[in-house]
C-alpha cells in the first residue's frame, strides 16, 4: 500500500509542477478585452482584428502564435489545421520574415491559415508571449478567456472553443 500512495503523491506533485509552469508561462497575458491590432497579412493587405472578429459574430476565436523556425510549432500545426476547419482561427507568424516569406512557408507546408505577420515580435509581446507556440482564445465579446504556451492538445482546445460557443 505504501508503494501505491507514493505513486499518487508523485503524480500529484507532477501535476502541481505542470500547472505552476503553465501559470508562469502565461503570466504576462492581459486579462479582459484582447488588445486590438491591424497587421500585415501574409497574403497582402492587412487584417484588423476587430473587423475580422466582427465578420464572425457570436463565435469564439483562436489566435495562434507560431514561427517558421520553431520545431514545436511544426508538431502542433496539424492541430491548428484541424481547429481551423471548424472554428475561426487567425494565426500570427512571429519573427518569420516579410509577408511574402511567410506566405511561401504556409504554401510549402500546406496550411491555409489566415495569417498576420509579426516581424519583430511586438504583437506577441503585446499579448504577453515571448515564445511560441502559444495561443489565446477570445469569447464572442473579444475577451481573452484561455491562453496556452507550448505543445497543446487539439481536443482540449476544441472543448474550450465549444464551451465558449455554447455558454448561455
Amino acid at each position: 500500500m505504501r508503494r501505491g500512495g507514493s505513486w499518487l503523491v508523485q503524480a500529484a506533485l507532477l501535476i502541481a509542477v505542470l500547472l505552476a509552469v503553465s501559470a508562469w508561462q502565461t503570466r504576462g497575458v492581459p486579462e479582459g478585452r484582447a488588445p486590438s491590432f491591424v497587421a500585415a497579412s501574409a497574403t497582402g493587405g492587412s487584417i484588423d482584428l476587430e473587423a475580422w472578429r466582427a465578420a464572425r459574430p457570436g463565435q469564439p476565436v483562436l489566435i495562434y502564435f507560431w514561427a517558421e523556425w520553431c520545431p514545436i510549432c511544426r508538431v502542433v500545426a496539424a492541430h491548428v489545421d484541424g481547429l481551423s476547419a471548424d472554428w475561426p482561427v487567425l494565426t500570427v507568424a512571429m519573427q518569420s520574415g516579410p509577408p511574402q516569406a511567410v506566405a511561401r512557408v504556409l504554401a510549402e507546408r500546406g496550411h491555409e491559415w489566415e495569417t498576420v505577420v509579426d516581424a519583430d515580435g511586438a504583437l506577441a509581446r503585446q499579448y504577453g508571449f515571448f515564445g511560441v507556440p502559444a495561443y489565446v482564445i477570445l469569447d464572442a465579446q473579444g475577451r481573452i478567456r484561455f491562453s496556452s504556451v507550448g505543445v497543446f492538445s487539439e481536443t482540449a482546445t476544441r472543448l474550450r472553443l465549444w464551451w465558449l460557443a455554447n455558454r448561455s
